[in-house]
This record gives C-alpha cells, sequence and structure tokens, in this order.
C-alpha cells in the first residue's frame, strides 16, 4: 500500500483497506506460487483428495487388474515358448534320439578321451560347461553375501549394536539344546558319517555319481548338524566369518584362474600341460578333482552361513 492510500485509510476510515486487501488476496489466489513451501490452493487440496481416494479404491482395484492381465500374458508367453521349443526336442526314449543330436552324440563319445573322467555327468559339468559351472559358484557366493548384508547383526563398538548383538546371542543360546543327550549321542554318530561321505563324494565325482554340488551339500548338512546338537560356542572354534571369507574367496579364485586359463590355451590351440591322468585312479581327470573340491567348499560354506544368519544374523 502506498503511502497515500495509507493516508487516504486513515482520514475516511477502513473501507478502502478492506476492498484493497481482499483484492490483493484474489490476485494472490490465481497467481502461480513461486514459494514451495507456501500452502496448496483449495483446488489443489480438493484435486489431491479426490485423487488419493481414487488411487485408494478404483485405482487400486484397476493397478491390480492390470498386474494380473500382465502376469497372466508373461505366463502364457514363456509356455508358449517353451513348448515350442519342447516340439523341436527329439522323441523322449526314442532309439534315434542322439542320432537328432550331436552334441549328445560328442558328450557320449568322446567325452572321455578330452575329460579323462568316467563319471560323463561331471566332465561336461566341469569341463564342456565350465564356465556355467563358474557362474553358478558365483550366484551362490552372491546370494551368500546378500543375506550378508541384510541379515547379519551390525559390528563395532556403538552401544546399540553391542546391544543387539548381546540381545541375539541371548535369546538364541537361550534355546539351544546344550544339554539335550540324544540329540548330541546322535550327532557324534552322524557327524563324522556326514563329513566323511561328502569328502567321498568330493574326491570320486570325476569316477563315480556325485561331484561339488553334491558333495558339498553333504558337507554342508554336516556343519549344520554339529551345530545343531553342540550349539556356536563349539562351532565357532573351527568355523568363523573369516573362515567362510577365506574358504568362498580361495575356491573361487582358484576356479576362475585355471578354468581361465584352460580357456585361454584352448581358444589359441595351445597344449595346455595337465595330464588327464590314469584311467580310473583318483588323481585323473585333469582338474577335476581340485575343481571338485572348490565347488564343494562353496556349497558348504554357503549352506552354513545361510543357517547361521537366518538364525542368529552371524556366522
Amino acid at each position: 500500500m502506498a503511502a497515500s492510500d495509507f493516508r487516504k485509510w486513515i482520514d475516511e476510515g477502513g473501507d478502502m483497506l478492506d476492498a484493497r486487501m481482499c483484492a490483493d488476496l484474489e490476485r494472490a489466489e490465481d497467481a502461480p506460487r513461486e514459494d514451495p513451501f507456501e500452502l496448496p490452493h483449495p483446488r489443489e487440496e480438493m484435486a489431491y483428495e479426490r485423487f488419493h481416494r481414487w488411487s485408494h479404491t478404483r485405482g487400486e482395484r484397476l493397478l491390480r487388474a492390470i498386474y494380473c492381465a500382465l502376469a497372466v500374458l508373461v505366463c502364457l508367453g514363456l509356455s508358449a515358448l517353451l513348448i515350442y521349443t519342447a516340439l523341436d526336442l527329439p522323441q523322449f526314449g526314442g532309439a534315434d534320439a542322439l542320432i537328432d543330436n550331436e552334441v549328445s552324440r560328442f558328450y557320449v563319445e568322446e567325452g572321455l578321451e578330452h575329460t579323462g573322467a568316467v563319471n560323463i555327468i561331471s566332465g561336461i559339468i566341469l569341463d564342456f560347461r565350465g564356465f556355467d559351472t563358474l557362474g553358478e559358484s558365483h550366484v551362490l557366493f552372491i546370494a551368500a553375501c546378500t543375506v550378508l548384508l541384510l541379515l547379519r547383526l551390525p559390528q563395532g563398538d556403538d552401544p546399540a549394536a553391542r546391544l543387539a548383538r548381546l540381545e541375539a546371542e541371548s535369546d538364541d543360546r537361550h534355546f539351544e539344546p546344550r544339554q539335550d543327550p540324544i540329540l548330541q549321542g546322535c550327532a557324534r554318530i552322524l557327524v563324522p558319517m556326514l563329513l566323511v561321505f561328502g569328502a567321498y563324494i568330493l574326491f570320486n565325482g570325476h569316477l563315480s555319481p556325485g561331484g561339488g554340488f553334491s558333495g558339498g551339500a553333504v558337507l554342508g548338512a554336516g556343519l549344520i548338524v554339529f551345530l545343531c546338537a553342540f550349539g556356536f560356542k563349539r562351532a565357532e572354534r573351527f568355523f568363523t566369518f573369516k573362515t567362510f571369507r577365506a574358504a568362498t574367496t580361495a575356491a573361487l579364485v582358484f576356479y576362475a584362474l585355471s578354468k581361465g586359463y584352460v580357456f585361454f590355451t584352448g581358444a589359441n590351440g595351445i597344449e595346455n600341460g595337465i595330464s588327464a591322468g590314469r584311467f580310473g585312479a583318483i588323481l585323473s581327470g585333469g582338474l577335476m578333482l581340485p575343481l571338485n573340491i572348490a565347488v564343494g567348499l562353496v556349497v558348504a560354506c554357503t549352506m552354513y552361513a545361510l543357517f547361521t544368519l537366518f538364525r542368529k544374523g552371524d556366522l
């Protein structure tokens, strides 16, 4: 308001000022707001309330219907793709099945010569499909790392972190069957058998049914049975987070380096110098035995780590 208007309002009364203030207010409501913290216009509030109600009633039902329709379309598309692919496969159990598949015939007829492994399945997994197996091992490792990030209790000297760890330890050890003679007696018999059998599957995976994945699963089951019977205090004597990190890292690095060397020499037509060994012996099959051990360590450590993290949030 100018000084002259103010002086005129003093002389003539407040009617002019009231009218001027109402006009300014109307112009301010219609003009765009520059201040982001200014209160919204009533029309905007009404529009927001209508949209909010719609999103929680008809909008929610519409989105759910769209989601269901898309899910059905994706499932139907995948089903059609799988059926179309299956129709192109040779008939199951047919006498001429291998004739239609040169890759399978090559595996069966020449797999022993190229891999030195009696168990052709291990030869396919660790030699012909070694790169895929490396990816699968990394998937297990990444899954364990993800669970570590989500479930592991905080470390450090923060009082809240220490309190959370103590509460978790107290709750877990309260329910541990520390004095269960039946469970511990059975574990004393089963755990050595599981560990020895798991090692046997690892060492003979290239000679008989078995290998890194199955042997590692048996070893992981043995560790879990020991933990359930005797508790974390005794299990932590030989398996901690440092053990998990060292074992999985060493196994994956060895696998990547050894298969990378084989891939490089094979792609360039260079002799790799790795002997297939004597047929049927433990030390045969080239890199089959150490690769089985590496894969088994990753599987066993991942199984045990996931169990402990879901149970108490630490290794």
